[in-house]
């Protein structure tokens, strides 16, 4: 089996659009043609389950296109996407925000999803992909050391509590690597499929590792890979494994 995780940085590409000269304004226009690359190289991977952080699920910025749609009908997958912010945050209210997601498209097999959420950061959500054999939680950290901490404490008990092998994999946001989140997978038992610690941002020359692919007991990694694709300002992170001896 087959899974790729990539933050797609909303479909902008990697870096601010030339014709936007201020600094940050490049996230409140669109970038044509990015959609089209990003779904071509997705394709060309053949995934068996894709996990996107930054989706735009349809804003006025991307003319209400929803990228997690989009791919999904490409790759003949199911889609599961929900606004990384939470039901209760004031983001909700806010056009272009309350359309910024995180995404699951997986084979028709999917048995279901569910939607969990931490109590502190900004970006709260987490998605469960459950399948027949295994589940897949879905994760983009906060941006404070303190509150990622909290954060890691909320999916070390979710990931206790599930009673199959599991994969966590999201942009974690860990300025100091791995080490940043080594207690977290002692105590939960899991291990990188990034050996070698390779970095995933920014794209153009990348030096922190900030992408995981982690995976506990029941999961044999065959294959890692980190492709220098500029579709976004985040490289894509590529795992076959296999789960009980079925790949």
């Amino acid at each position: 089996m087959r899974l790729l995780i990539y933050n797609i940085r909303y479909g902008l590409g990697p870096g601010r659009p030339t014709h936007v000269p201020v600094p940050g304004a490049g996230y409140l226009f669109g970038n044509p043609g990015v959609l089209e690359e990003l779904t071509g190289f997705i394709q060309s991977q053949d995934p068996d389950i894709v996990g996107l952080i930054e989706v735009d699920t349809g804003s006025m910025r991307n003319a209400r296109v929803n990228q997690a749609e989009e791919i999904a009908r490409a790759l003949g997958h199911y889609s599961s996407y929900e606004c990384k912010y939470g039901g209760e945050s004031v983001t909700q209210y806010l056009p272009i925000m309350r359309k910024q997601a995180n995404a699951f498209l997986a084979a028709p097999r999917v048995k279901g999803e569910r939607f969990h959420y931490f109590e502190q950061g900004i970006k709260r959500l987490i998605i469960e992909l459950e399948l027949e054999d295994m589940a897949v939680f879905l994760v983009h950290l906060s941006l404070k050391y303190r509150h990622r901490h909290f954060q890691l404490r909320h999916l070390y008990e979710l990931v206790r509590e599930s009673s199959k092998p599991v994969i966590v994999a999201g942009d974690f946001n860990t300025f100091w690597g791995e080490n940043e989140i080594f207690l977290f997978k002692e105590a939960a038992g899991l291990r990188s499929a990034n050996v070698d610690s390779l970095p995933s941002y920014p794209s153009n020359a990348p030096r922190m590792e900030l992408d995981f692919i982690l995976y506990g007991q029941g999961i044999e990694v065959t294959n890692f890979e980190i492709p220098r694709v500029a579709f976004s300002d985040h490289l894509p992170l590529i795992c076959d494994f296999e789960v009980g001896g079925h790949s």
